[in-house]
């Protein structure tokens, strides 16, 4: 059977939460928001190994102590200028472990909120897939379109719009393919670069609790629903 590994890519700067420190690292009930995100997929059973993808510079990852997790944890000090870049950089980097019909599950590190039984449904959705898929929503508000002056110009039909979440599940192999041969600034995220080879990924029903932190406010809000997942949340203190 197929192994299944993650990998997260946080070598951004997080320059639209307007802060000093890089987004990653912010403070949420009392650890760094990148925490949150290690302690899910780490404490998960069926994935193997955690890669996480750092800035080449980093110097914030190694002044913190992460020994909850030293037995799946892995970093990798090659990341890109985008997301992309990052994401097909450590995956390179760490091809002598995963197989090419292997998962690799791509996750935000400043999505802190993923609940094990939103992990357990889409592994259990994607097993048997050729290609993957991910988590996402239905689009459930009114969408507009405005002008450039921010106007409205139109209404937007919102039939069979989802909202992509993480993490996005895809076999080895065919990831990489797929970011070696997209421009990486064109893919937002893994499912785009998959959709350029011709490959439909399959969408799984995701939580709107699994939000990802964008703007200061996001914070106060993943705090408390933090708070509702106490029982998932690793105790051990992280200094």
């Amino acid at each position: 059977m197929s192994k299944i590994f993650a990998l997260i890519p946080a070598a951004g700067s997080g320059s639209r939460i307007g802060a000093g420190l890089p987004k990653q690292y912010l403070p949420l009930a009392g650890k760094p928001l990148l925490y949150h995100a290690l302690n899910s997929l780490c404490g998960h059973a069926a994935v193997e190994r955690v890669f996480v993808v750092l800035a080449q510079g980093d110097a914030h990852f190694g002044a913190l102590a992460w020994t909850s997790f030293a037995a799946k944890l892995t970093p990798l000090y090659c990341g890109g200028a985008t997301r992309a870049a990052s994401v097909f950089n450590g995956l390179l980097a760490a091809r002598d472990e995963i197989g090419a019909a292997d998962w690799v599950l791509v996750h935000d590190a400043v999505r802190p909120c993923l609940a094990q039984h939103l992990l357990e449904r889409l592994i259990a959705a994607l097993r048997n897939e050729q290609t993957g898929g991910l988590l996402a929503l239905p689009v459930v508000d009114t969408l507009k379109r405005s002008d450039t002056e921010a106007y409205v110009m139109q209404t937007e039909s919102r039939e069979n719009l989802w909202q992509a979440q993480t993490p996005q599940m895809f076999r080895y192999r065919v990831l990489l393919e797929a970011l070696r041969a997209i421009n990486p600034a064109l893919a937002t995220d893994e499912a785009r670069a998959i959709e350029q080879l011709g490959l439909r990924p399959k969408l799984v029903q995701g939580d709107v609790r699994n939000l990802k932190v964008t703007y200061p406010q996001d914070l106060e809000l993943a705090e408390l629903i933090l708070k509702t997942m106490q029982p998932q949340i690793n105790t051990d203190k992280h200094r």
